[in-house]
């Protein structure tokens, strides 16, 4: 039997995602890693091939993250920087349903898991108190 998930964070690198299904008891985590190495970014952006320092989308990595959020009815996605708004466009484009259900974008750099949870509820319960989700 699949449970919904009312609330989802997801914090995500290049590297990494976490997808923490927040509820009331606290949070189910799951941790999704690229099978891209940081060297491999790093060669890439130090390379001098055209767009050199634009990674291209790590569409494996993109899928098994949005794969992760299909039982998730309100979804925030954060992390420190483009990764977040790649895998937004990844989602408009492969996974409409999913995209629909994202109700935010925030930058957030590398926070503790910990702290992850108490950011996404607050942030869902400002949305709730306002009547948004």
């Amino acid at each position: 039997m699949h449970m919904r998930h009312r609330h989802t964070v997801v914090w995500l690198d290049h590297y990494e995602a976490i997808v923490m299904h927040v509820h009331p008891e606290g949070a189910d985590t799951v941790r999704i890693r690229s099978e891209r190495s940081p060297e491999e970014h790093q060669l890439h952006k130090k390379s001098g091939a055209p767009g050199a320092g634009h990674l291209t989308d790590d569409v494996m990595f993109y899928a098994q993250v949005a794969s992760a959020l299909r039982e998730s009815e309100a979804i925030l996605i954060t992390g420190p920087g483009l990764a977040k708004n790649a895998f937004v466009d990844y989602l408009e484009r492969r996974s409409t349903a999913v995209a629909g259900r994202v109700v935010a974008i925030e930058t957030v750099d590398h926070p503790s898991e910990g702290q992850l949870r108490a950011f996404a509820q607050t942030f869902f319960k400002r949305l709730q108190n306002l009547g948004a989700i």
